[in-house]
């Protein structure tokens, strides 16, 4: 699936490649801000040193500039990456569908292959659109804010080690439980779509015979069933926001009182076994939320990748059909 899937990005390869450098290059500047803070405030605030303040100061507005450009650069090209595979995506598509003969459309229906145009393309938009800005940014975002933070103290770290199995186990749970939910959803667009289609080809038929309260309550049962299942894989999803904010939360808590600990203990000394200064608390608790929010962010990868995939199965289904003719 996935490489079919690849064969149609195509000309759009190279924008495809440059959106993942430019997260990559915004991870790195927003790695050096907090030790630039941390340095403002253990060798600028805490020694009175002004010049020092000025001086970092700058280079930190440089660096974020630099983030900044890295930040819209990647959602540029990230854009004209998504849109044009998912032009290339309905493009083959519907060359396949024109050599389809009439047993291959029944097999699919009319309205099943307008959905997998519309509806199922737009998702696989969407997910491809995640995967190389945010599914490369924020795992290598975690990388360096994990190696930051050990390199300032290895103890208050290992907090976040903790973390990360939870929320992945999490995360696997719902992906696996929740795509059943999605494809018997997509499935039923499909029937939707037959409805309202058949409605209005013969509706005609349907006000001569007076038959607008049968439609109209075979519509409303095919509605209400699509309402049962969303709601249901969307109950299981909204458990995942919970989860993901408790993780932050106790983190958080853990590295506050530690730190504390550790900064009393080294009298906010740097140089002294086990302690930390209070400029390095504040670029641990950077560094913490970093890493807990690319986790979140992680966690919508999967909830689009989730919905994605019973969407990019059923396009699969359309570029991998031969025709029976």
């Amino acid at each position: 699936m996935i490489k079919t899937l690849a064969g149609q990005v195509k000309e759009f390869k190279k924008d495809s490649i440059i959106t993942p450098i430019f997260m990559i290059l915004e991870v790195i500047m927003e790695m050096i801000i907090p030790l630039l803070m941390s340095s403002i405030i253990d060798d600028g605030v805490e020694k009175g040193d002004i010049h020092h303040i000025y001086i970092i100061g700058i280079w930190m507005v440089v660096v974020a500039g630099i983030g900044l450009f890295a930040g819209i650069m990647g959602g540029k090209y990230g854009a004209r990456a998504s849109t044009g595979f998912a032009r290339n995506l309905r493009q083959a598509m519907f060359e396949n569908i024109q050599t389809f003969s009439f047993s291959n459309i029944d097999k699919f229906s009319t309205a099943s292959i307008v959905t997998r145009l519309t509806t199922d393309v737009t998702n696989v938009q969407n997910a491809y659109q995640m995967l190389i800005r945010v599914a490369v940014r924020a795992p290598i975002m975690i990388i360096f804010a994990m190696v930051m933070s050990f390199s300032i103290n290895v103890k208050i770290s290992l907090i976040f080690l903790a973390t990360i199995p939870v929320l992945g186990f999490i995360l696997i749970w719902l992906a696996q439980y929740v795509h059943p939910y999605f494809e018997r959803v997509f499935n039923t667009y499909d029937r939707l779509n037959e409805v309202v289609q058949e409605n209005l080809h013969g509706v005609r038929v349907v006000k001569s015979f007076i038959r607008e309260e049968y439609e109209d309550e075979k519509f409303g049962k095919i509605s209400q069933k699509i309402y049962k299942d969303f709601a249901k894989a969307e109950k299981l999803l909204a458990f995942n926001s919970p989860a993901m904010m408790s993780a932050i939360n106790v983190c958080l808590l853990a590295v506050a009182w530690i730190g504390a600990k550790a900064i009393i203990v080294s009298g906010n000394v740097k140089g002294v076994a086990g302690g930390l200064t209070t400029g390095e608390l504040m670029s641990l608790f950077t560094y913490a939320l970093q890493i807990l929010m690319c986790l979140m962010m992680i966690s919508m990868v999967f909830v689009m990748i989730i919905i994605a995939r019973s969407s990019a199965e059923r396009i699969v289904e359309i570029l991998t059909e031969e025709s029976d003719i």
